[in-house]
């Protein structure tokens, strides 16, 4: 696809969502303005037309037009279908804006991420289809990779901004998550699937932190903040149970969660601006992390004195 169409793509999206409702008319005004319009030109209704329906194939998002009168909008999603579409949206428009910044790309400086490019497409294709895949796995528990491994791929995640695939081990008869990164010799089988019917795809993760599911009941999970942590909170909250009580000197967050492994991880992250309340069995866990990271820095265990 040529990259200024989907520019256009994303411009009457984003321009029809940020008005809520716009005549065509109203429309073809502001295109007229954008830098985009090389020949100042309306779009013609069968261009729009065009733009429209790549815009569903390519975004899964319908511009409606209201018959009474006439104005377009985008279709209402659900919660899960719109954070979707307002990623591909966001990746797009950075996309764009830092190809068009090379003069000054000594400038930006980038995270390094773990490729997913080469994986991406083959699971996303194998999803469509319900085909299982096979592929070798580098565990960073294991010296040596898993080979020969099946699954059946259910879900994909981003998370800390890596790329996760879950889906059920076909040999193991268990659902288990993969990285991206780590897969090697990836091939689409002609095995198909089907996903359970008590498998939800919206709630597996529903309540969890990261990308650890366990068995485990979701419980109740307070925290005490300083006033500093309770910002940054507000802004990216922890979790979608997410709810907080202001003091003069503190706040309580409370949610509803599993207890795993990811979320003492983000939790030590905090430092002492977060401090664990309840439940027992957390704050236990993230004192046991704790009193091991002292001992690394004891004298009797620093080989290095």
């Amino acid at each position: 696809m040529p990259r200024d169409l989907l520019k256009r793509y994303i411009w009457i999206l984003e321009t029809i969502k940020r008005h809520g409702r716009i005549t065509r008319r109203e429309l073809n005004s502001l295109w007229k303005n954008s830098a985009l319009n090389d020949t100042g030109q309306p779009l013609s209704r069968r261009t729009f037309f065009n733009y429209r329906e790549a815009i569903q194939e390519i975004f899964n998002v319908q511009l409606l037009c209201d018959p009474s009168t006439y104005e377009y909008y985008v279709d209402d999603l659900d919660e899960h279908n719109k954070n979707v579409t307002d990623w591909l949206l966001n990746s797009s428009s950075v996309n764009e804006l830092l190809a068009n910044s090379r003069e000054v790309s000594s400038r930006i400086f980038l995270e390094d991420i773990p490729s997913a490019r080469f994986n991406l497409g083959p699971i996303i294709d194998a999803i469509k289809t319900s085909c299982t895949i096979t592929f070798s796995y580098n565990n960073f528990t294991r010296s040596r990779p898993a080979t020969g491994i099946k699954v059946a791929p259910y879900i994909l995640k981003v998370f800390r901004q890596r790329w996760y695939m879950i889906g059920l081990n076909i040999k193991e008869k268990r659902i288990k998550t993969y990285a991206l990164d780590r897969m090697n010799g990836l091939e689409i089988t002609t095995e198909t699937f089907k996903i359970p019917d008590d498998f939800n795809p919206e709630t597996y993760f529903n309540d969890s932190f990261g990308i650890v599911v366990t068995e485990s009941e979701p419980c109740e999970i307070v925290l005490r903040t300083t006033p500093m942590q309770a910002k940054y909170l507000r802004a990216l909250p922890l979790h979608h149970t997410q709810s907080e009580i202001l003091h003069d000197q503190f706040s309580i967050f409370t949610y509803r969660m599993r207890v795993t492994d990811d979320l003492v991880g983000e939790l030590m992250t905090y430092g002492p601006g977060v401090t664990v309340i309840k439940p027992s069995q957390l704050k236990a866990m993230v004192l046991n992390r704790l009193r091991a990271t002292i001992n690394n820095y004891n004298d009797n265990a620093n080989p290095a004195r």
